[in-house]
């Protein structure tokens, strides 16, 4: 899923801007992933988490509505905001 978004990103530019905007979020989670320790800030963790699947649920939607994707697009908010953040740019 995330590899055809990716690609369809390089020829819309409203695209390319949902996939930069759902780095930038991936890239805040998992730095506050990383820096969590215990239950301290468990709280705004859940609220990052949440922020960065309405963002990945916004790229869908709209890959959606152009026809890009179909069928079940369930996905791993934790390996997502890997794939995105190892993936660099496009």
């Amino acid at each position: 899923m995330l590899e055809t978004i990716i690609n369809a990103s390089k020829t819309d530019e409203y695209l390319a801007a949902l996939v930069d905007e759902t780095r930038e979020y991936a890239q805040i989670y998992l730095l506050a992933k990383k820096r969590h320790k215990g239950c301290a800030g468990t709280g705004e963790l859940m609220t990052l988490k949440e922020e960065f699947k309405d963002v990945i649920d916004k790229m869908i939607s709209y890959c959606r509505n152009k026809d890009l994707l179909s069928g079940d697009c369930g996905y791993d908010p934790d390996a997502t905001a890997d794939a995105l953040v190892k993936g660099g740019r496009h």
